[in-house]
């Protein structure tokens, strides 16, 4: 089992690379998570949109 970590800061950026990696090869998808983090500097929000996936 193999693991690919993805981290983005923009959601259409996550997209678009866990497309990009999905479509690049044939293996099996076991799982895939999803998470959304924010946090606030000043008047500023950030925000980091993230997958994992685990595949054979």
């Amino acid at each position: 089992m193999r693991v690919k970590v993805f981290d983005e800061s923009h959601e259409k950026d996550l997209e678009n690379a866990v497309n990009d990696f999905l479509n690049s090869g044939d293996f099996d998808i076991v799982d895939i998570k999803y998470n959304v983090a924010i946090a606030v500097c000043g008047e500023e929000q950030i925000y980091c949109f993230s997958a994992m996936i685990l595949y054979n």
